[in-house]
């Protein structure tokens, strides 16, 4: 998914990419190819990932989209039942590295792409991370994730992919249409692309542009995911107080 959504933004000549990806990975030769620019790096790891942050954003000395796409699949139960006759055996197989890669480093790298977009000039920057089928916008970059059907890529193998329906396969080329679209910002609403989000203020561009959305895609078609209502209408309160630019407001208006 990641190449396919690197694939697209090569054959439009306003965008400079950044490859991150293992060392031991194809990333190099993937770059190479499309005239990118590769980062070996383990995502789990902070220091490496911050590193190379600003290596790219002093390269440009902007930042205006980020894939947050890293991802493992669980090769391990949870459920697994031990023998009962011993004691219970840590750490739990597996999993924690699916955290580690598929939550930890998703939180780092959004929070890095916050970071360097904020001092990047414009005001439309995109965030999109990949969540699965198994947010809103602040200080004008639009945050979004997708959630994929099935798509065939690395992450299972042949075998594994076997057991799901073939009729049901979500195309990759689907998956780079959607992120395009978001980094984009447009949607006409009904899962096809609409016109694009022209340059407005940050109050105008929440309004038209396409933000704090869960993209469900499935096959040809993508749908939106809407937020879940709060239980009641004190719950909808005590939450909204959390709102991060209703407390900036209220520390300023204390200072």
């Amino acid at each position: 998914m990641g190449l396919e959504v690197a694939t697209r933004l090569s054959k439009l000549s306003t965008w400079d990419i950044h490859i991150l990806d293992l060392p031991s990975s194809l990333g190099s030769s993937v770059a190479s190819s499309l005239g990118a620019t590769f980062h070996p790096t383990d995502v789990t790891d902070e220091t490496g990932l911050n590193t190379i942050f600003k290596i790219v954003f002093i390269r440009n000395n902007r930042m205006d989209f980020v894939f947050a796409n890293a991802g493992i699949a669980e090769h391990a139960s949870f459920f697994e039942e031990q023998d009962t006759n011993g004691d219970v055996k840590l750490p739990v197989k597996g999993l924690h590295a699916l955290v580690d890669v598929n939550l930890k480093s998703v939180i780092t790298t959004s929070y890095l792409a916050l970071q360097y977009m904020r001092r990047s000039p414009g005001k439309d920057k995109s965030l999109v991370m990949t969540a699965s089928c198994g947010v809103n916008a602040h200080a004008g970059i639009r945050v979004n994730c997708i959630c994929p059907g099935t798509v065939k890529t690395n992450l299972l193998t042949s075998d594994e992919w076997a057991n799901f329906p073939e009729q049901y396969f979500t195309p990759v080329d689907k998956i780079g249409e959607v992120v395009l679209m978001l980094i984009d910002g447009k949607d006409d609403g009904n899962g096809e692309v609409g016109k694009e989000v022209e340059e407005a203020s940050v109050e105008e561009l929440l309004k038209k542009g396409v933000y704090g959305k869960a993209v469900e895609v499935s096959g040809r078609r993508h749908y939106y995911r809407e937020m879940v209502c709060y239980a009641d209408e004190a719950m909808g309160s005590v939450m909204g107080a959390t709102n991060i630019e209703v407390l900036e407001n209220a520390v300023e208006r204390t200072l």
